[in-house]
């Protein structure tokens, strides 16, 4: 059995020796054009033609939850493509969210500002019951942040394309109650996986129906958010600020207006790293079993696009 390693900015030796550890039996290589024929491959933002020579694959492994950059390839009909699921990202997204959440809730914001001016100022508490937290996108990663936001004392709405059930999550399903699940949110965070259909849905027609003075914090993509709109939002107090780790072009251009925008918080894409250790064994798993011919959680559904 031979996996081939190809992950464009990733430094390969830790994850070759990972992997090697995980899997004795096969025989890892690093990817370079013109090479032999492997079994099955381990990914993240291969080229081409890495597809174009490897046409016969089993299975495509990503070493992260977002596929939408392999789908825009030509990849072997045959293979199936295996997403992360978790692998320690969601404790990190629900660590992220529940900061910006927080620092906007107690207004950590304001309060920098008082202190800068030397002004000993306490503010109103404010009710968790007024600030009800809408999570779009209930994969691996929205449930475990839809869920640490309902421990935390917040209402928490969820939107999903089909239905799902999670405890102390109000669940709303589908385009037809989108409306009323964004009528019912004042926080709204995003952790939708990028299809055509997702694309852009962050815009004035969607954030416009938020409750006034929402706050929009965005972990899944830059390509959900139309940037403009955004701004234009934040500048009529439509939208009170905006935590964004994710953006169209990254890193994010010096010129952009992200950086200097007064109500917007910028990271550079950081809410949910990949764990190595864990997700080569999440990867060894899974191809030991697809070995097996047993079914394995994470395949994509090229279809929908997750």
């Amino acid at each position: 059995m031979k996996i081939s390693f190809c992950c464009t900015g990733t430094p390969p030796e830790p994850w070759l020796q990972a992997l090697r550890a995980a899997l004795p039996q096969a025989q890892v290589e690093l990817w370079s054009p013109g090479a032999a024929a492997a079994d099955y491959a381990v990914v993240w933002a291969p080229p081409q033609r890495f597809f174009d020579e490897q046409a016969q694959l089993k299975a495509i492994f990503t070493i992260g939850a977002g596929v939408d950059g392999l789908l825009k390839l030509q990849l072997p009909a045959q293979a199936a493509l295996v997403r992360l699921e978790d692998a320690g990202m969601a404790r990190q997204m629900a660590e992220y969210v529940s900061c910006a959440v927080l620092r906007h809730f107690r207004e950590f914001d304001a309060y920098e500002d008082q202190a800068r001016s030397g002004e000993w100022l306490q503010r109103r508490v404010q009710r968790h019951a007024d600030f009800p937290v809408g999570v779009l996108g209930l994969g691996v990663l929205g449930a475990r942040v839809a869920q640490t936001m309902a421990q935390w004392g917040f209402p928490v709405h969820g939107w999903s394309r089909t239905a799902k059930v999670l405890q102390g999550v109000q669940g709303h399903a589908g385009a037809e109650q989108l409306q009323e699940f964004l009528a019912a949110t004042r926080i709204l965070v995003c952790l939708l996986p990028l299809t055509p259909q997702t694309q852009g849905i962050l815009s004035h027609e969607t954030l416009s129906r938020l409750r006034s003075g929402a706050y929009v914090i965005n972990v899944a993509r830059g390509a959900h958010l139309v940037d403009a709109d955004l701004i234009a939002l934040l500048d009529s107090g439509h939208l009170a600020g905006a935590t964004l780790d994710v953006f169209r072009t990254e890193p994010l251009p010096p010129e952009h207006a992200f950086w200097t925008h007064p109500k917007i918080r910028v990271t550079p894409h950081i809410s949910a790293r990949t764990l190595r250790q864990e997700s080569v064994a999440q990867i060894a798993q899974k191809l030991q079993a697809l070995e097996r011919a047993e079914g394995v959680a994470g395949l994509v559904n090229l279809t929908q696009g997750y």
